[in-house]
């Protein structure tokens, strides 16, 4: 029996001509009403304590579409309108399963402009893709090849808020299968001043992306803080401004982490992390900054979902355990530790470097966890 293929999108970068742009535009914003219109109706429903469904909403459309007011929906695909109901569907699944919070209306100037196509929506022939409703393709700059007889089965098209387009192919890849077993196992600790340490003793710079291009972010942002609010092309240029710098900033952070985590998955078998909360840590005013630069979730979420394609395992370990404050050579645990302090001498004689310590006892810790069971809180559980 032959293991199933991984679904991997492959994100391209496009030039719309001034028709096309138009036309996504118009699209984006119909997906939006028809989003808005449904979750209305879904929300009234609610509040008499009745669910409506993804069938109920394709028929609300269909009515939708024959109104006067509403006529401007058959200009575009259907095929973009009917995915966006469910996705709707999609977000009540994860808000009765108490998954999610209750769904909210998307906004013109904040929510994400996209459309997704299913495979009646698109051609893709000879490299050149084409989605309903418009005559000529997409001019995509593929600067990777999909893999070889890959058919999409979904195509989402965005632009961000920087004015890029970008189409996402989401399809089976072949080519990502299970790496051969190697017995490497590594503890792993992030950090700021390391973005990560390993239990080897290697430490990993922190390349502080943000902080580089912090003077231009700041310039940027000053002069969109004169401009005054409203719809005026001014401030929509400044806007534009500030998004180009932050999208400089998430490219280059998301392009590093890509690189280090597949060189991780790749070398060792087993990896082993702490569960920490990033999104109550970021609360803390002093350090959120620093620590979202780091951007540690999407580093464990790549570390994750990597593991699963390549055959590695991710252990974490409990966020509570008290993994710098305690020895690694003889467990004896210290009284405090103050974030400061960088290196530090037990009362056994060794002298450990904070961080590689705390690597090594998550290795430890998190290689306990595996045969134990859960996650381990304090050095004196035992199985």
């Amino acid at each position: 029996m032959t293991a199933a293929c991984v679904k991997r999108a492959f994100k391209y970068r496009f030039y719309p001509s001034d028709v096309q742009a138009a036309e996504l535009v118009r699209t984006f914003g119909c997906v939006r009403k028809v989003y808005n219109l449904a979750l209305a109706a879904r929300t009234q429903a609610w509040q008499r304590r009745e669910r409506v469904t993804y069938g109920q909403t394709s028929a609300l459309l269909t009515a939708w579409k024959k109104t006067e007011e509403l006529a401007f929906l058959n200009e575009v695909s259907s095929v973009p309108l009917q995915q966006t109901l469910r996705h709707l569907q999609s977000a009540f699944t994860h808000f009765f399963n108490q998954r999610a919070h209750y769904p909210r209306f998307k906004s013109r100037k904040t929510s994400r402009r996209s459309a997704e196509y299913t495979t009646s929506g698109f051609r893709l022939s000879g490299g050149r893709l084409t989605l309903a409703k418009m005559s000529e393709p997409l001019d995509l700059v593929w600067s990777r090849p999909l893999p070889a007889g890959a058919r999409p089965s979904t195509v989402t098209v965005w632009q961000d808020s920087a004015g890029r387009w970008f189409v996402s192919l989401r399809c089976d890849d072949p080519t990502v299968t299970p790496l051969a077993a190697t017995g490497q196992v590594v503890g792993v600790d992030v950090g700021l001043d390391h973005l990560l340490t390993l239990s080897t003793g290697e430490k990993i710079a922190n390349p502080r992306h943000e902080r580089r291009d912090r003077t231009r972010l700041a310039k940027a942002q000053r002069v969109l803080a004169k401009k005054a609010r409203g719809e005026g092309a001014n401030r929509a240029r400044a806007r534009r401004r500030v998004a180009k710098v932050h999208a400089r900033i998430a490219d280059r952070r998301r392009d590093h982490l890509h690189q280090l985590t597949t060189r991780l998955v790749r070398e060792n078998q087993t990896l082993v992390i702490e569960d920490l909360t990033v999104r109550s840590m970021v609360r803390n005013r002093n350090p959120a900054r620093a620590i979202s630069d780091a951007a540690w979730a999407e580093l464990r979420s790549m570390l994750e979902y990597k593991a699963g394609w390549y055959g590695r395992d991710v252990i974490a370990v409990d966020r509570f355990f008290p993994s710098s404050k305690l020895c690694s050579a003889c467990g004896r645990l210290a009284a405090s530790l103050p974030l400061h302090v960088r290196t530090w001498t037990c009362g056994c004689g060794t002298t450990h470097d904070r961080d590689v310590n705390a690597a090594k006892n998550l290795l430890a810790a998190g290689l306990a966890a595996s045969v134990c069971g859960a996650g381990v809180r304090g050095p004196n559980r035992s199985c």
